[in-house]
């Protein structure tokens, strides 16, 4: 099936979950509490010990990478509830491009991401924080923080399909999501690690994101963090979309061959 018709599929399936989030608003619950709990712990907990005020103009960053990375587990539980549920195996009956099934999940997904963000934004203008820079690098940066989304889903898409149940998926689904996230430069400098921690964070695809929207929002870390160096921190925007490519590039393809495999049977 052309291009065409796999975007033309997953727009009628991103439509069909885009209903379903409208009648379920419960399903959202997650979304919007856990990134304000994220704030209020980290900024008022935490943040007295990391810099205070300074600390709340760095922190709002890392929470948007970190929250956007916890969402890919809503299109691992969701897109395997449709697995267990018969309804993909209805979709196979159709004749529907197999990438535009899975591409209407991740897509649709994209509105739980906005308003993550949305409320993140609220929250961070709420403890004091605020934008630094001009309105194209504001709106660089958002576009770079869906991209993100969209990237990271196909990660919980590539679990929904390997669990293919919804209580694997979501314990594979969160599973990787802690260590990915919190060894990162996300909550505090990647220079404050040790060792090869600090590697790892260095060029860790959250750690970029996060360091890509302070630049652009123009949020400093506070006075006494290390300064992340090196080429991931020095080229944080164009590190972070190449990541964003490479995971694509990656996980698209092997959530469409998993998909395919369970087809067959």
């Amino acid at each position: 099936m052309s291009i065409a018709g796999a975007i033309r599929d997953g727009g009628i399936i991103a439509r069909r979950n885009i209903v379903g989030v409208r009648r379920t608003p419960g399903a959202l619950v997650t979304g919007v509490a856990q990134p304000i709990i994220f704030v209020l712990i980290l900024a008022f907990v935490f943040g007295g010990a990391l810099g205070g005020d300074d600390y709340r103009q760095f922190l709002i960053g890392g929470i948007l990478a970190q929250t956007l990375t916890f969402n890919s587990s809503f299109t691992a539980v969701y897109l395997a509830k449709d697995l267990q549920t018969g309804l993909i195996d209805r979709f196979r009956a159709l004749p529907m491009s197999r990438v535009g099934v899975i591409l209407g999940r991740t897509t649709s997904d994209l509105v739980t991401s906005i308003i993550s963000i949305l409320v993140i934004v609220a929250c961070g203008f709420a403890i004091g924080w605020r934008l630094e820079s001009n309105v194209l690098q504001i709106v660089v940066v958002f576009g770079l923080l869906l991209l993100y989304a969209f990237a990271i889903s196909w990660i919980g898409a590539f679990i929904a399909m390997t669990a293919r149940s919804v209580e694997v998926a979501q314990s594979l689904g969160l599973l990787w999501l802690f260590p990915v996230c919190f060894i990162s430069g996300a909550f505090v400098s990647a220079d404050m690690l040790p060792g090869p921690l600090r590697v790892i964070a260095e060029w860790n695809p959250v750690t970029a994101v996060a360091t890509a929207v302070r630049q652009g929002f123009g949020n400093d870390a506070p006075a006494g963090f290390a300064t992340a160096g090196g080429w991931p921190a020095d080229n944080a925007l164009l590190y972070a979309f190449l990541c964003c490519v490479a995971i694509i590039a990656v996980f698209a393809p092997i959530a469409v061959t998993q998909y395919r495999r369970i087809s067959r049977r």
